[in-house]
């Protein structure tokens, strides 16, 4: 495999069962690396227009990155993709681990899955060879236990395995596609994609190599292993929840339903407590020197598995802090519940979080939630909702639908409470903390994520807004508090540097400075490339995501932010930090677009920003955008 990647993509129709490889040209993994680029690539020229996301012909897409699989640190992630059942457009999610790499190991750098089978069937690629199994026994069961029987049936312990969960076998609009059993391609409900298409597991192996394009260049990049491990020991220590204590600290950790930025009781969930009660081993991902999983073991009120892995940052707030539920014990396993569903834990947590504030202010009773008494705070109702999310079971199935469908199904004034964007419910970081991420919720194609926006705390340092000169872009230390156009202008830098990182298979953990991305993608691939060339191409894939939005009936109009976040920020003894004041926000977002190159009107790239990124084909598209009817 020269140059890093396989130059082999496959399709499998699961309706008649016929398989088909292409080799893209080398220009095609130049423009778009992998991972977001492919996906939003299929998606325009596969999808059709106003596909029901739960219906056969919606493409789902494994796709692994340029640099997945290679010795780089960080070299482990892929991405899933297809239309989202929870937003209506763009869906996609990034995922570590080994499956991406077994996947090129076996001779393909995506897997494009359309059609649907007529009973529960699993994918099993091996070697380059691509084969349907019945899989109607492993339907309904845990995704611990449906790992192990497929590792037993096919005879070979190192298969990865990537499923839908029974989330997804129910189609939960938020089930996540799980790999490994404890690591989740999260986001956009893709597990009830998988599910709606009876594709129980997609189970790899490979015995390929790997090789890069610059060998030199990446035993140079490896050598930076050593400094990675110094500068992140306390991420190995305690995780991405490590950091709780500081964001109780400073205001910005998400409490009763995102009112607060606040929890007192904090240190009994935070990461560093996880390690101190729980913690009974540490895992890694492909290349990764850090080691930031956590794998815990309880056996007190609730019984946790280690195999599920343990709970991060997201888990520990959405779960923990937003419910306002300070048993850590209970958010554990209600992670495990999550991971062997196969369960978005940011979605589930914000969810119910929406139903305990709607029921604390009387807008939901014990008629509409099935006799339960969802208060916050209340760690075994989180727990059961968990559960009964997961299993389309009373109340649960209507939050199964998420927040905002869940409201707009109630009514009564509490879609107010729904924290989302596109039907997408908020990750654990305020933007009242740090403005620069309303810009990047407000916009982004999948709805509220992240991972692809720019956390603009650092930029009121020196340190912080020198980092972007290399991009050539000059600038005073600015406040997190504020919208000046300037932070809009690095903002749009930072997060098209970001979907670059997601194209091409690059943990955003490892703490790469942006001058060593061009050589990154050269030590794998051998190309000589640029920081803007590399610049355009997350550009690139943004713009093909939000014609894709366009072409699916979004408009600006669902470029919003929460009520919430208009509203001030709670910090406990009266204390309160500004909300995000919504003429600021607008003028930023018009800024952004015309940064972007996006239309004011339909929110679309602009037919000369699609020519100008080498995708002039997409142009012809354009006239297309309105009612999908």
């Amino acid at each position: 495999m020269p140059d890093g990647y396989c130059g082999r993509i496959l399709t499998v129709d699961l309706s008649t069962g016929q398989t088909s490889i292409e080799q893209p040209s080398a220009k095609y993994y130049r423009m778009h690396l992998g991972g977001w680029g492919v996906i939003a690539d299929t998606l325009l020229r596969r999808a059709p227009r106003g596909i029901d996301p739960l219906a056969p012909g919606n493409p789902l897409v494994f796709a692994t990155g340029v640099v997945t699989g290679s010795p780089l640190p960080g070299s482990g992630r892929h991405a899933v993709g297809a239309k989202s059942p929870l937003t209506g457009g763009f869906g996609e999610a990034d995922v570590g681990g080994f499956w991406g790499t077994e996947l090129k190991k076996a001779g393909f750098d995506a897997v494009i899955i359309v059609g649907a089978a007529s009973a529960p069937t699993y994918l099993w690629i091996h070697d380059g060879e691509v084969e349907l199994r019945d899989a109607s026994s492993l339907w309904g069961r845990s995704t611990a236990d449906v790992e192990q029987a497929i590792r037993s049936e096919l005879g070979d312990a190192k298969v990865r395995v990537a499923q839908c969960g029974i989330a997804g076998e129910n189609l939960v609009r938020y089930a996540c596609v799980m790999h490994d059993v404890n690591r989740a391609a999260g986001r956009t409900g893709l597990g009830a994609v998988m599910g709606s298409k009876k594709l129980k597991a997609v189970a790899v192996r490979g015995t390929g190599a790997i090789e890069v394009g610059d060998r030199d260049k990446a035993i140079a990049m490896s050598r930076f292993v050593g400094s990675i491990r110094e500068r992140w020991a306390g991420f190995h220590e305690h995780g991405t929840g490590g950091g709780m204590l500081h964001m109780q600290e400073v205001g910005r950790l998400p409490t009763r339903n995102f009112r607060d930025g606040r929890f007192d009781r904090v240190e009994k969930i935070a990461g560093t407590t996880l390690t101190k009660r729980y913690l009974v081993k540490r895992d890694t991902c492909h290349a990764c020197p850090i080691g930031c999983k956590r794998i815990v073991e309880t056996n007190d009120e609730y019984t946790v598995d280690p195999v599920y892995g343990g709970p991060e940052y997201e888990t520990l707030a959405a779960l923990g802090s937003t419910c306002e539920v300070d048993h850590l014990e209970a958010i554990c396993y209600a992670n495990q519940l999550c991971n062997a569903y196969g369960l978005d834990t940011i979605s589930a947590g914000v969810s119910i979080a929406w139903a305990m504030e709607c029921f604390d202010r009387g807008l939901l009773t014990v008629q509409d939630t099935d006799g339960l008494d969802i208060r916050f705070g209340d760690h075994q109702v989180m727990v059961t909702l968990v559960g009964q999310i997961a299993r389309r079971e009373g109340f649960g199935d209507l939050l199964a639908e998420g927040s905002l469908r869940a409201a707009r199904a109630i009514g009564r004034d509490t879609e107010q409470y729904a924290v989302q964007i596109k039907g997408q419910e908020l990750p654990m970081h305020d933007s009242r903390y740090q403005f620069s991420l309303a810009v990047g919720y407000a916009t982004s194609p999948t709805g509220a994520d992240h991972m692809h926006n720019f956390h603009d705390a650092s930029l009121g340092s020196e340190a912080g807004v020198r980092r972007f000169e290399t991009l050539g872009i000059f600038s005073d230390p600015i406040d997190r508090i504020g919208l000046p156009p300037m932070k809009t202008v690095i903002s749009t830098a930072a997060i098209q540097l970001q979907v670059m990182q997601n194209c091409a298979g690059i943990c955003m953990f490892e703490p790469y400075a942006t001058p060593q991305f061009p050589d990154i993608v050269a030590a794998a691939t051998g190309w000589d490339v640029s920081i803007d060339e590399l610049r355009t191409v997350g550009k690139r894939a943004l713009a093909l995501s939000r014609l894709y939005n366009a072409l699916e009936g979004l408009t600006p109009a669902d470029d919003t932010h929460p009520q919430r976040f208009s509203e001030p920020l709670g910090l406990g003894n009266g204390e309160t930090s500004p909300g995000v004041p919504g003429e600021d926000l607008a003028a930023a977002l018009t800024l952004y677009y015309e940064l972007q190159g996006w239309d004011r009107t339909t929110g679309a790239p602009t037919s000369s920003t699609l020519h100008a990124l080498s995708v002039g084909w997409a142009a012809d598209l354009l006239d297309q955008i309105g009612p999908t009817d």
